[in-house]
């Protein structure tokens, strides 16, 4: 099955912000209670994976790990993605799959850098829209249709 649209609107980027917004949410939402469940001090803020305790920091980067990968790859979308109505697409159209999604999520510590700056200034610049996550595994993203 394929999201192949007749045009791919990649012009989403302020859509973008938003949903890792939301995103960071979720995601501070979950490790907390995931955090309170055990008993571990987990990082809820994503400024500080090494200044917890190993299990805690280790759990957290976990969960985020298969946050975006398994959802991104399987349905192309994050609660952030979804809530803006955008979508994560191989550059075909269709669903980018477990690899893609996994090389996009590693270079967010890259496109990460100066809480996302980074990866914004790359957006804007580039000619489909892409942060450097999304030229490694050839992704766009796109709204979803």
């Amino acid at each position: 099955m394929t999201y192949a649209q007749p045009s791919l609107n990649t012009r989403v980027t302020g859509r973008r912000v938003v949903a890792t917004i939301i995103d960071s949410i979720v995601l501070s939402v979950l490790l907390g209670g995931i955090g309170r469940i055990f008993g571990i001090d987990v990082p809820t803020d994503g400024s500080d994976l090494t200044g917890l305790s190993f299990n805690g920091s280790l759990l957290a980067a976990t969960v985020v790990l298969l946050y975006y990968i398994l959802l991104e790859g399987t349905v192309g979308r994050t609660v952030g993605k979804f809530a803006t109505g955008i979508r994560v697409v191989s550059q075909d159209g269709g669903r980018p799959g477990l690899v893609s999604a996994m090389v996009r999520t590693l270079l967010r510590i890259i496109d990460g850098i100066l809480g996302y700056l980074l990866a914004l200034i790359i957006v804007v610049n580039s000619d489909r829209r892409r942060r450097l996550g999304d030229m490694a595994a050839k992704t766009l993203v796109v709204r979803a249709g």
